[in-house]
């Protein structure tokens, strides 16, 4: 396996793994319109046992995630987590709430009241896949830092890379139209496959018709939207310029319409785009115009997965800087520049065939969660 192999391949990995992330994140859609589907103290309290069988899932693909990231693109952990601090301490105090929400709500003695930590997982909800939407928006829009690889021989300071934004990864929310415009896109796509999801499960729980209506009616609204800004999305991301890097002289430099053309040149990953996007839509379709199909997250869950790992892909395969810098564009993050040695990923890949194993789990675990919400 050469070098080059090695680095495709483990971002493929972590592409696959983040794909399966937001797919779960019809936990924290769910989560953030749990106050206004019902006002009933029973469906509440139905909506969030749903939920939360499912949150730990998420959770745990999300450290996998993270895991993978780190162990194969350490210098992007050091430039990101180094520098975007502020961003990243957001995301993860999200995840506290939402782990605090479910582990004290039921909890006897609690000063709060079960109403306060609701609107925590509604927080969770809402800032969580906005915020993820954001970052993920920068592997397209880029980053103020600089990377001087050099710098770590200087004993007195050695630090590889420096952040030159006093906001440490909050300007990402207004440096670009489309980081906000990526994370519309994911709040209202985990909207639909929580609405999607619910009514599967609805069948267990017994919901109220009304109760029932209303989820139908959100999932038209909530997947019109979603159409409509990942359409806004994939214009602007299409029409827009990318950092690519020469292969032989590993410069880095402006190419218009990059990621168009890594769509045309990558043919496979347009045709899992395309897959994706039809198979949520037609999740979406036949559970509105249905009264027994019950299926459709099975289809849009798979179809998520599908689009984000084509999107994924496209930022970082083809010779395209995943991570540009606005500041040195020479300073760009890509798969060559910024990954673990030869030898950590050889041996990483013999690691790496144990991800069936997680997928296997995370499918065992829910199935299991799912007959014990029967009972």
């Amino acid at each position: 396996m050469t070098y080059i192999f090695l680095q495709q391949y483990w971002w493929l990995i972590v592409s696959l793994l983040g794909a399966i992330l937001v797919s779960l994140f019809f936990v924290q859609g769910g989560q953030s319109v749990i106050l206004s589907l019902s006002k009933k103290e029973e469906d509440r309290v139905k909506l969030i046992g749903l939920l939360g069988s499912k949150w730990e899932i998420t959770f745990t693909t999300l450290v996998t995630f993270g895991g993978a990231f780190f162990a194969s693109f350490p210098l992007f952990y050091s430039t990101s987590f180094g520098g975007a601090y502020w961003a990243w301490m957001l995301l993860l105090l999200c995840f506290v709430l939402q782990a605090v929400s479910y582990e004290f709500q039921k909890k006897k003695g609690n000063l709060f009241g079960s109403t306060t930590y609701r609107v925590f997982l509604m927080i969770n909800g809402l800032l969580a896949p906005i915020l993820v939407g954001v970052v993920v928006g920068t592997f397209f829009t880029g980053a103020n830092f600089t990377v001087s690889k050099e710098q770590i021989y200087d004993l007195s300071n050695p630090i590889i890379s420096v952040w030159n934004s006093p906001w440490h990864g909050l300007e990402a929310l207004w440096s670009s139209p489309l980081n906000l415009l990526l994370g519309a896109v994911v709040l209202f796509l985990s909207r639909v496959l929580a609405m999607l999801y619910i009514l599967n499960r609805a069948k267990n729980k017994d919901f109220d018709d009304a109760v029932a209506k209303k989820m139908k009616k959100r999932l038209w609204i909530y997947s019109v939207l979603f159409v409509f800004h990942f359409l806004l999305f994939l214009y602007d991301l299409l029409t827009m310029s990318g950092y690519a890097v020469n292969p032989s002289t590993s410069e880095i430099f402006i190419e218009p319409y990059k990621y168009f053309h890594n769509f045309l040149q990558m043919p496979a990953v347009s045709a899992i785009l395309l897959v994706g996007v039809v198979l949520v839509l037609y999740g979406c379709l036949r559970t509105l115009f249905s009264k027994k199909f019950g299926s459709g997250i099975w289809f849009a869950g798979s179809g998520a997965i599908l689009a984000v790992l084509s999107l994924l892909l496209v930022a970082g395969w083809n010779n395209t800087a995943y991570y540009p810098s606005l500041t040195d564009p020479q300073s760009s993050l890509t798969i060559f520049n910024s990954s673990s040695s030869y030898f950590t990923l050889n041996t990483m890949f013999y690691v790496s065939l144990l991800v069936p194993f997680v997928i296997a789990y995370i499918a065992y675990t829910w199935k299991v969660l799912a007959r014990k919400e029967t009972k």
